[in-house]
């Protein structure tokens, strides 16, 4: 959600492209974590879908740079976003190495 409230404020000949991806790849992170979830019974079924969250995570992380980048977030907040993306990073991958736990 901080994602989507820091890009309402990226300009208008953004919404297409930049807003548009990072709003996107943000958002599936948590969707593809729900499908996990439901899929838990099934350990190749869960690994798959949170690979598929990690490798969206990765996106945003990418999209982040480029708005840091293009001067439409400060430095603070790329710190602070790109942090938090890091440590949901860290959850989905202990989430892979250790599926039993969760299933």
């Amino acid at each position: 959600m901080a994602i989507f409230e820091i890009t309402k404020s990226y300009p208008k000949e953004e919404k297409f492209s930049l807003t548009d991806q990072i709003r996107r790849s943000s958002r599936s992170v948590s969707a593809n974590i729900a499908e996990a979830t439901r899929k838990r019974r099934y350990i190749n079924h869960f690994i798959s879908k949170l690979t598929d969250s990690d490798a969206e995570n990765a996106e945003t992380q990418t999209w982040l740079e480029y708005s840091f980048s293009c001067k439409y977030i400060t430095e603070d907040i790329f710190n602070n976003l790109t942090n938090k993306s890091m440590e949901v990073g860290k959850l989905i991958n202990y989430m892979i190495n250790n599926p039993d736990k969760f299933s």
